[in-house]
């Protein structure tokens, strides 16, 4: 079987993602300022940094000018300013503009660039190198470390090389052990140690849960004459009902590339829904038609986010280390932007580890970090904002848009919120109605010019995956998805995956569910929305899964 290598540092990070690398950038840039040098390793399980990392996105720098001041200098790819911003509700033929003198303040855009996160990613990853962190890709954590106290002392990397029985095959190599002081889990959102962690140390005990979103994107060629560099364009209303939260951007980046993609909150009661069909939807509206014709789909992804917002976000510190970026969820929804606050959720973090490694202390409990990773910037941030995703749950996406501005703009005049602060309902997963009390939802078959159907999409996120390996989509219960979830909501992973992952087939004259791991795009979906809560999502071997460009 192999035994496990170890290997002792100061700090293991677990996710090269935004939150992860500004840590490890912040903790190499303390220990140097200190003369005091740390061992700081990033452990990463796409195959090259940036590979899982995908965003609409629109960029706000402060976090990033807060970390690395001459970053342009640099070569940071933030290249393309936002040069204007819109909002519209549309409807099935039309489009209705907000007046930007509707829009509370902090919607702004001015200052913003539009960006490639995955690219913005590979570029921290190198700064990174030039500090001298080890920043190791393909490498998934799988595994939590604990001492005889209880806390943690670190992360197993996965084993290499094993069948889909678990055994090794020739060339395997067992996984490795990664001792540390404090380990950082920024494994974005809904990772699966993370998971583990809120669990055995009730992280969540005193905030609502976590609501998600699942965003789906693809990036498009246009014409020059319509291609303008930093337009960018949010609308909520069709496709989506009033009954469902979400709503869709257009991005104008670089090279005559258009970002375009829509959100569905994850608290959806209808299980007919497709994300990805909505998604192909949305394209055809004549508003978006008319910009994406004769262009060309260069890429594919999805991926959840985090939208609980202030109320949602858990007690970070756990006895060995702290939860960071969109592991604990710091998205602002209704600007829907996360990285600035993940970046900072970071770099506080790393300020209030630098301090207690620098006392000579490790795996034991950062005490109201909390409190001094959330005052400043995050807390301006998302306080304002806090009851943006109640108001919608409760009162559907238009009226609930509409409360909503309400609410912002009493912050800006008030200081404070009409409503006080309210709470989140159901966690997303017990939000389905049972099939046969939903109403069906017919989507039209894709032209293949505009509109596209799963597998041609899944092609385009460049998936890497051996089949040969164990299915890391684990089932609880072999028997649920037919005897409950297929019973009574007509099994929703068949359409709540973007990927095709999950179907019904007929085997032996009864029905069963496939699941096609090697089409997997890590979005975590599956592990949110189940309704039975029988999915584990867990990283495959390192270097597994979607390896997106410029997404």
């Amino acid at each position: 079987m192999g035994e496990r290598e170890a290997i002792s540092v100061d700090a293991v990070v677990v996710g090269a993602g935004p939150a992860g690398l500004s840590a490890a950038i912040r903790l190499a840039q303390r220990a140097q300022a200190n003369g005091q040098p740390l061992t700081i390793m990033v452990l990463e399980k796409a195959a090259e940094i940036g590979g899982h990392i995908l965003s609409g996105a629109v960029i706000d720098p402060t976090a990033l000018d807060a970390l690395i001041p001459d970053w342009a200098d640099c070569g940071a790819p933030l290249r393309t300013p936002v040069s204007s911003d819109s909002f519209s509700v549309l409807t099935r033929q039309g489009r209705f503009a907000v007046p930007q003198f509707l829009l509370p303040p902090i919607l702004n855009n001015h200052g913003n660039y539009v960006a490639s996160l995955g690219d913005i990613c590979r570029w921290l990853g190198e700064q990174a190198a030039k500090l001298g962190i080890d920043v190791f890709a393909g490498f998934a954590a799988t595994e939590l470390l604990y001492d005889q106290q209880g806390a943690v002392r670190g992360v197993a990397t996965g084993d290499m090389g094993r069948d889909r029985e678990g055994k090794p095959k020739p060339g395997f190599t067992a996984g490795m052990e990664i001792h540390a002081r404090y380990t950082l889990i920024a494994e974005g959102a809904r990772g699966s140690l993370a998971k583990q962690l809120i669990a055995r140390f009730d992280l969540d005990h005193e905030s609502g849960p976590q609501k998600y979103g699942i965003g789906i994107k693809e990036v498009w060629e246009v014409p020059a004459e319509r291609h303008v560099p930093g337009r960018i364009e949010h609308t909520v209303g069709w496709p989506l009902s009033t009954g469902t939260g979400g709503g869709g951007f257009v991005y104008h980046g670089e090279g005559r590339r258009v970002h375009i993609g829509l959100v569905v909150h994850l608290n959806y009661d209808n299980p007919h829904l497709s994300p990805f069909d909505e998604m192909q939807r949305y394209k055809t509206h004549p508003h978006l038609r008319a910009l994406l014709e004769g262009g060309e789909r260069i890429a594919f992804g999805a991926r959840a986010m985090t939208s609980g917002g202030w109320q949602s976000v858990p007690q970070l510190a756990f006895p060995g280390g702290a939860l960071i970026g969109c592991s604990a969820g710091f998205m602002n929804l209704p600007r829907i932007k996360g990285t600035h606050n993940a970046m900072w959720s970071g770099i506080k973090t790393a300020d209030a580890l630098v301090d207690a490694l620098s006392a000579g202390r490790g795996n034991d409990l950062i005490e109201n970090l909390n409190e001094s990773v959330t005052e400043g910037p995050i807390r301006q941030d998302l306080w304002p904002t806090r009851n943006a995703k109640p108001i919608v749950s409760r009162f559907g996406a238009l009226l609930g848009l509409g409360l909503s501005g309400i609410d912002l703009w009493s912050h800006r005049i008030l200081g404070r919120s009409i409503f006080g602060t309210l709470r989140h309902g159901n966690a997303d997963h017990a939000t389905l109605k049972p099939a046969k009390s939903a109403g069906s939802i017919l989507y039209d078959r894709p032209d293949g010019k505009l509109t596209f159907d799963r597998a041609s999409s899944v092609y385009l996120a460049n998936l890497t995956h051996d089949e040969e390996q164990p299915v890391h989509l684990r089932l609880r219960d072999q028997s649920v998805p037919t005897e409950v979830n297929l019973k009574i909501y007509d099994e929703p992973a068949q359409r709540y995956c973007p990927a095709g992952v999950y179907e019904i087939v007929e085997e032996a004259g009864a029905p069963q569910l496939r699941i096609n791991a090697a089409n997997c795009v890590h979005c975590k979906t599956c592990d949110i929305k189940d309704p039975s809560q029988n999915i584990d999502w867990v990283p495959p071997e390192g270097g597994s899964g979607p390896n997106y460009v410029g997404m």
